[in-house]
């Protein structure tokens, strides 16, 4: 018989930096009431357990925060995957791939076994890969397995156009779409500053810009990230925020549109593969997963986004069965 989930268990695979912030923003916002971290190293996964239970202790909340294996996966509402190593100062994400897949490899076969049927959160990069790997290997449905995607390059995205045209980001509706790297692109025609489209916005506001440079902003949102990996080493708090905003959709059954990286079935032409699109999230997971209409430039920055993706998926996995 299937283990109940427990809705407000989360287990984290990785402890660290983003996994820890991660567990961090969790509590923060009282999301989950136990948090298990799983880490090859039992040692620094302690040690991070311990700070937080005197975060915990501070908080004054009913936190349960430990160091576990696979077999707390069985009746997690949430397994959130951080593992892997941070990207090196000029590395892409795609670079990574080699790496992740041999972390993967010890992670996949426990879990599976585990008898986890939650859902499963990818962060690892390259995030689209990575994702397609978990969903072909779990055997869960593809509603309980996708990964953060575009999401956080869709938070940046607003960041830089309120800089532009001087509008609270919260007001701004945008998102990236395609690869979680540097073939993700901007579906400009969907644009809005709260319901009214961008280019109309623009035309109000008489002495504020114009018109925008979508190349100089893509390049910003492309480049947000390498800038902190050289800066400090990596990126954390804004992917464990990301992380968090995800869970507290699925358990507040909020039915909000996020950019997540989900296995195509068609939609957008593409199969086979993992890519940034808009989907639904509800507490049954990705409830649907939405097709805009695209301009042509933007179905063929999609369709070269998810070429790029496919060539990665089929170097580390092999074409997909059918």
């Amino acid at each position: 018989m299937t283990d109940k989930i427990r809705t407000r268990k989360a287990v984290i695979i990785g402890a660290g930096r983003v996994g820890s912030h991660t567990a961090l923003c969790l509590m923060f916002q009282h999301l989950v009431n136990e948090i298990v971290f799983v880490d090859i190293n039992e040692e620094a996964a302690r040690a991070q357990a311990l700070d937080l239970e005197d975060l915990a202790s501070g908080l004054g909340d009913n936190f349960v925060i430990r160091v576990g294996g696979y077999a707390d996966c069985a009746d997690a509402h949430f397994v959130i995957l951080t593992a892997g190593r941070s990207r090196r100062p000029g590395e892409t994400r795609l670079q990574m791939l080699d790496g992740t897949l041999k972390v993967l490899e010890g992670v996949v076969t426990p879990l599976r076994e585990s008898g986890f049927h939650g859902n499963l959160i990818s962060v690892s990069n390259p995030c689209d890969v990575v994702t397609e790997y978990l969903y072909r290997n779990m055997g869960l449905p593809r509603s309980h397995v996708f990964g953060t995607g575009t999401l956080l390059d869709s938070a940046r995205l607003r960041r830089a156009l309120s800089e532009i045209i001087g509008v609270n980001s919260k007001q701004i509706q945008a998102i990236c779409m395609g690869e979680h790297g540097d073939s993700s692109f901007i579906p400009t025609s969907h644009i809005s500053v709260q319901g009214i489209p961008l280019r109309e916005y623009l035309s109000l506001q008489h002495e504020s810009v114009h018109d925008i440079d979508f190349d100089d902003v893509m390049t910003r949102v492309r480049e947000s990230g390498s800038a902190i990996v050289n800066g400090k080493g990596c990126t954390e708090f804004g992917i464990a925020s990301v992380v968090a905003g995800i869970v507290a959709a699925i358990l507040h059954n909020d039915h909000v549109v996020l950019p997540l990286s989900v296995h195509l079935d068609g939609e957008y032409g593409e199969s086979g593969i993992c890519a940034g699109v808009p989907c639904v999230l509800s507490n049954e997971g990705v409830e649907s997963v939405l097709e805009i209409d695209l301009s042509y430039d933007e179905r063929r920055a999609m369709r070269r986004s998810c070429e790029i993706i496919r060539d990665y998926v089929e170097k580390g996995m092999g074409p997909e069965e059918v």
